[in-house]
């Protein structure tokens, strides 16, 4: 019997790293969203991997990102509500390095300009908390609606609508820099 545990903890280890290890990039992706210190970050993303671990008994296998994305989401709440450390997003990040919008290539730099990313950036800065965060994850993360909503503790509909308003007041500042056509100028 003792010769099968450490096989079977070998084996769940295994098929863990083979579920999680995938998403570990969109992880700290959606952690700096929601903190957006990288220390931050990588602390949710560590509670929410050692979260992930004790209860992987009970996860299916199918699906990881909505069930690590679920549980991040639970992880953020405990740290908000003072049942642990990092800060909500809009606090002070204080000092360190802070995320930007676009991170372009060189070819996409040239082309577009330096006054391009700094107004998109500033348009991104200029919205309120909860329209950026829908923006970071679905645009510049890549979540869908439905995990972003998870994510975020909303619903599909209100992610779609905070994603709308956010775009449109984004497309708003953009053409009145003159750097996008304004409405009925395509």
């Amino acid at each position: 019997m003792e010769e099968q545990l450490p096989h079977a903890r070998a084996g769940r280890e295994k098929e863990f790293a083979r579920c999680v290890l995938p998403e570990m990039e969109m992880l700290l992706r959606a952690a700096m969203t929601l903190t957006t210190r990288t220390d931050h970050a990588e602390e949710l993303v560590r509670d929410t991997l050692q979260n992930a671990y004790r209860a992987f008994d009970r996860f299916d296998g199918h699906q990881p990102r909505p069930w690590l994305l679920t549980l991040m989401h639970h992880a953020h709440a405990d740290n908000r509500h003072g049942r642990g450390p990092g800060p909500v997003i809009g606090t002070d990040p204080g000092p360190g390095p802070s995320p930007t919008l676009v991170s372009a290539p060189p070819a996409e730099s040239l082309a577009v300009g330096k006054t391009f990313h700094e107004e998109v950036d500033a348009a991104l800065a200029a919205l309120p908390d909860k329209y950026r965060q829908v923006v970071h994850l679905v645009d510049v993360d890549g979540l869908s609606y439905v995990e972003a909503g998870e994510l975020l503790g909303l619903s599909e509909a209100t992610v779609t609508t905070r994603l709308r308003r956010a775009r449109r007041r984004i497309r708003v500042r953009m053409a009145a820099a003159g750097l996008v056509p304004g409405r009925g100028e395509r």
